[in-house]
């Protein structure tokens, strides 16, 4: 995909950072937070309605439903958000990462093992081209993470907001 020479670059072939890039991008989770707006909403919707299967009954066991319904409504949403919020957290620490890695313009990398740790200086070719990446691939997909991430702290008060008031 990318016809630069790499031929002077000793990082191993899964610690480059464009592979990694690809890789995570390949991924079933990353895929879709780098793809259309309305599968990274299914898949979210994927993350939290089946968590209620498990916050629901916690929930239930706190707010008896008959009586207090918003309660656990609320709780349960609550319960089931903090999955939701993993998974978003694994987003970003992956996103993240990898741009942090593309944007460096030098790559450390272990030959054998955790005990040799060397560094590698991009040539400016490599380092333009990761750089680009960086910013027309991995930030509007930052951006995106943001942006949950600031819907769902509304969501969360809007729900403490709602405990106050039922």
């Amino acid at each position: 995909m990318y016809d630069l020479d790499l031929s002077v670059c000793p990082v191993p072939e899964e610690q480059r950072p464009i592979n990694e890039y690809q890789a995570l991008k390949e991924s079933c989770l990353f895929r879709t937070s780098h793809g259309t707006l309305s599968n990274y909403i299914k898949t979210l919707a994927w993350i939290w309605v089946p968590s209620w299967a498990i916050a629901g009954p916690v929930a239930a066991a706190s707010f008896d439903p008959a009586k207090h319904p918003v309660q656990f409504a609320l709780g349960a949403s609550a319960g089931a958000s903090v999955f939701l919020l993993l998974a978003l957290v694994r987003l970003y620490l992956g996103w993240k990462y990898v741009r942090d890695r593309l944007e460096s313009p030098v790559v450390e990398y272990e030959e054998s093992g955790w005990y040799d740790g060397q560094t590698w200086t991009k040539t400016s070719e490599i380092l333009a081209r990761d750089r680009l990446i960086a910013a027309y691939q991995i930030d509007p997909v930052l951006k995106r993470l943001y942006r949950t991430f600031g819907v769902l702290g509304l969501s969360i008060v809007a729900g403490a907001i709602g405990w106050l008031v039922a």
